[in-house]
């Protein structure tokens, strides 16, 4: 019996010819990543278990990204930035990706960065990681958030851990995993130009279920997925962990070389699933036949079509997160806002410092993203997590009553964006586009001709 994609990495991880699902294994971790919101943490128990003065397996592997709560005037959340600076310091730690615009002991809520090509903040981690190198086929990346899955659209095992796990790696560069069964989605047939990435996995969700792929490895395939870029991969992988998965992963391809190549020179790995690899369940769609769908309140997995929600009336519409902020997302919705005005409050948070710079850069018939989405009505945040996990009050885009918001982020447990009994419809932003011009949950073919 040969071996999937996910058994190759971490059978080379753990220096093993093979392993099979549900063996436990030492392997050897090739990056890991920390934010704002864990790392105080995670340092914390470094320091008890380690010392103080303790060494770092190696500074190089380990990435420190602030992008959580950083547009606010919340003193604890300035104070985990200012923990995450004084370790890095003593850490000799090279990557890490500074609010320079907040300074140390800070007190209110601080301006954003003037210029976003001319800051060492970055902003949403997993959008972060890419776009700086740190993500190359073949190998583990660990990240103290469960959407470190995302990193899977690059051919590469990569899921969340804890504070506790993280502090280990950080001191040993080693984890102990149980490889998890595979469960393979087959996407064929081209991809209709009303569909995007998010309709994709809120299907594969809403068929299997928030737990259908508990600690199973899902590797998405298929001729519709190799026609997709990096932004729709990641959004693809970003999700795995709505149906429970322990990672996601898109196998490596020309798309995937190129766009590491042109991040980093490290040299990396390309693995792929053996014909006879053995899966736990085998699940194909025919793309061209997908609906444009929703996750209705209060879960991923509670998938509806566009047109079963139509009658849904919304207050706000969210577009941006690790999910849904990247370049690609927001070309999509400037396809459809261009030359229209949204008839809600509609919140346009880029991931990156970079995607905020393409909003200048990237054009729709002549004109650039930031122009469409000023005309169109909307409100332009500064590159961030923000709403996406609600945070702290002031928070760009955060739900402080109970409204109906049309989002591209990742979750709608109750809370998840602010207030509790706030109703979140998670949507690609093609639809949440639509549903910003109309103000009801609306199909994007409606606005595509």
């Amino acid at each position: 019996m040969g071996m999937t994609i996910t058994e190759k990495i971490l059978a080379r991880h753990a220096g093993k010819t093979t392993v099979k699902p549900g063996e436990n294994i030492w392997v050897n971790v090739d990056v890991l990543m920390s934010n704002d919101v864990i790392a105080p943490q995670m340092i914390g128990v470094f320091e008890e278990q380690f010392g103080k003065d303790a060494p770092l397996w190696d500074a190089d592997k380990v990435v420190m990204i602030p992008d959580h709560y950083i547009f606010t005037a919340d003193e604890k959340a300035h104070r985990n930035i200012d923990i995450m600076r004084e370790f890095v310091s003593r850490k000799g730690i090279k990557h890490f990706y500074d609010a320079d615009f907040l300074p140390a002991g800070f007190k209110g809520m601080p301006s954003p960065y003037p210029d976003p090509q001319k800051t060492s903040y970055m902003g949403v981690c997993h959008v972060t990681l890419p776009q700086k190198g740190h993500t190359r086929p073949g190998e583990i990346l660990l990240g103290t958030d469960s959407h470190t899955c995302t990193h899977g659209a690059f051919g590469q095992f990569a899921t969340g851990i804890g504070s506790t796990d993280g502090a280990f790696v950080m001191g040993t560069g080693k984890l102990w995993l149980k490889v998890p069964p595979s469960m393979k989605f087959i996407f064929n047939g081209e991809m209709p130009e009303y569909l995007m990435a998010k309709d994709l996995i809120l299907h594969i969700i809403g068929r299997i279920g928030c737990d259908g792929a508990t600690y199973r490895a899902m590797e998405i395939v298929g001729e519709t997925i190799k026609s997709l870029n990096i932004d729709e991969r990641m959004t693809i992988c970003n999700m795995a962990i709505e149906a429970g998965g322990k990672n996601g992963i898109i196998p490596a391809d020309d798309t995937t070389i190129q766009y590491v190549k042109s991040r980093t020179d490290k040299p990396f790995e390309i693995f792929e699933s053996d014909k006879d690899a053995d899966y736990e369940l085998v699940m194909e769609f025919y793309t061209p036949e997908l609906e444009p769908v929703v996750a209705c309140p209060h879960s991923p997995g509670n998938v509806a079509t566009v047109k079963e929600k139509s009658d849904v009336k919304i207050d706000r519409c969210y577009i941006g997160s690790c999910t849904g902020g990247k370049t690609t997302d927001f070309l999509a919705a400037a396809k459809l806002l261009i030359g229209k005005t949204v008839k809600v409050d509609t919140y346009i948070v880029p991931a990156t410092t970079e995607v905020d710079a393409d909003l200048d850069r990237c054009q729709v018939d002549g004109k650039s993203l930031r122009e469409i989405f000023i005309s169109a009505g909307c409100k332009i945040g500064p590159a961030s997590c923000a709403a996406c996990l609600g945070g702290p009050k002031d928070t760009f885009g955060r739900a402080n009553e109970p409204i109906t918001i049309v989002s591209t982020t990742n979750r709608n447990f109750p809370g998840r964006m602010g207030h509790k009994d706030a109703q979140i419809y998670l949507a690609s932003p093609l639809t949440a586009a639509a549903s910003a011009l109309v103000g009801k949950i609306t199909d994007p073919r409606e606005f595509i001709r």
